[in-house]
């Protein structure tokens, strides 16, 4: 799905939690030069503004920057080729954590990152502060998608497989963090909060298998291919109709020292 050569009129906006962006650099420069996208979203990047690589991305032809970071945790940071304006964060939950930028891109569309928090290994938001900071999250989120009005694409790991086709096993992971009742729930009200199109599911419906991410702890994970979809690109219904097509890097998972989630990539035509 590389772009060669370039296409009039579309623009290529990727998806990616990178688990440490300063531990993904060769991985990045691939990935870079073998999808030339014109946006790229980094989640969990690891790194505070001051030790962020700006010059790799510079060189690369990543010179415009929205940067949230944080020390050893969370983090987003978006790059582009072209400028960025009205760059904006917001304080989700007052945690003080890094896990939202906003910007605007030159043809006017508002392009949020989120890093929804993982919310820990127990479901029950009474002995699990974690999972009820991610319920918190994605209920302030649900609020703020009612008061959208400006035509936005909303991109990151969410941290929410919301269907069955979106998990390995429906039945296996009822009762496990990314796929309770409460969290599919949640997200199924977050997306029709400002009817929301799943750019991914526009393109390729179920009952389509898709995983964006893939556990360390499998020996083999491709052969076991016990994934979830993670990581997801929405935009405002009235830029549906302008979706051209969808992919989920998986190869890249497969690269060497990758991380555990897979990049997500849109070609959108935004006039």
């Amino acid at each position: 799905m590389s772009r060669n050569p370039p296409r009039k009129g579309h623009f290529r906006i990727v998806s990616w939690n990178i688990n440490s962006v300063r531990a993904r650099l060769e991985s990045i420069e691939k990935f870079l030069k073998d999808y030339d996208p014109d946006v790229l979203c980094l989640q969990e990047i690891k790194a505070t503004e001051d030790v962020f690589p700006l010059q790799f991305f510079e060189d690369l032809g990543f010179k415009h920057t929205a940067i949230r970071g944080q020390k050893s945790y969370h983090g987003v940071a978006t790059l582009a080729r072209c400028p960025l304006s009205k760059i904006q964060s917001r304080d989700w939950c007052g945690k003080g954590d890094a896990r939202h930028v906003s910007v605007r891109l030159p043809m006017g569309s508002l392009l949020h990152i989120f890093y929804v928090p993982a919310g820990g290994d127990i479901p029950d938001p009474k002995t699990n502060d974690k999972f009820e900071h991610k319920l918190a999250f994605l209920n302030e989120m649900i609020t703020w998608s009612k008061k959208l009005h400006q035509p936005s694409i909303l991109v990151g790991d969410l941290n929410v497989a919301p269907t069955e086709w979106d998990v390995w096993s429906h039945k296996a992971l009822l009762n496990v963090v990314s796929h309770t009742p409460v969290e599919t729930s949640l997200m199924l009200e977050l997306q029709q909060a400002h009817n929301w199109v799943d750019a991914v599911r526009h393109m390729k419906p179920e009952p389509e298998k898709l995983y964006s991410w893939w556990s360390y702890r499998a020996r083999d994970w491709a052969e076991s291919n016990r994934g979830r979809r993670l990581d997801h690109i929405w935009v405002s219904p009235e830029l549906g109709a302008s979706i051209q097509n969808v992919e989920i890097a998986t190869r890249v998972r497969g690269w060497e020292k990758p991380s555990d989630h897979a990049p997500v990539i849109l070609d959108i035509k935004l006039s």
